[in-house]
């Protein structure tokens, strides 16, 4: 039974693992090479990403630069990234990219932390989700008399201590990027 616990704790490892990747993608005001992970450019015929076509740096905490290994890639990243509507204007000198991120507004900061509340939502559903699958499949353990009913409650009490450590990492993560969202 010790298996269905570990794949139940690996399950919501993976969510928190999902999660700081999509809140890594979210805006906070200051400039950082995640907030172009999601841009794709045309690298003769293949959609590639942009850290793979160049050098992604932070300059300061406003500013990216860009310095794409092939030169002829400079426009074709810079309208990639006008394309991806993130509302950067990317500043080109014809060989590199500096991507000045503006500085977001108190109405603006409010709808980021309403998005990293949903991706939070979402991810406890997940775990939760978890926690009714390995739950579901320790009692078809037992039924199937594979173990017995003191075996089902302490491990069902294993899998309620996973999904509350998981769930109170959750809230941490979301209180920690919230306070980086509203900071100015």
């Amino acid at each position: 039974m010790h298996q269905l616990i570990k794949d139940a704790n690996n399950r919501m490892d993976k969510t928190l693992e999902a999660l700081r990747s999509e809140l890594s993608k979210v805006r906070t005001g200051k400039a950082t090479t995640a907030l172009l992970d999601g841009v794709k450019v045309d690298y003769y015929g293949t959609l590639t990403p942009i850290n793979q076509v160049g050098n992604v740096t932070v300059l300061d905490p406003h500013t990216l630069s860009i310095t794409p290994w092939d030169k002829a890639m400079v426009n074709v990243i810079d309208r990639a990234i006008l394309e991806a509507n993130l509302g950067f204007n990317p500043i080109s000198d014809g060989t590199n990219l500096k991507i000045p991120v503006p500085l977001l507004t108190e109405e603006r900061r409010k709808d980021f932390v309403k998005l990293v509340k949903k991706f939070g939502e979402d991810s406890k559903v997940a775990i939760r989700n978890v926690r009714r699958d390995a739950n579901e499949h320790l009692k078809r353990e037992e039924k199937e008399k594979r173990m017995s009913e003191d075996e089902l409650k302490h491990s069902e009490d294993e899998v309620q201590k996973l999904t509350d450590h998981h769930i109170k990492l959750i809230d941490e993560i979301l209180k920690h990027k919230e306070k980086e969202i509203m900071e100015v």
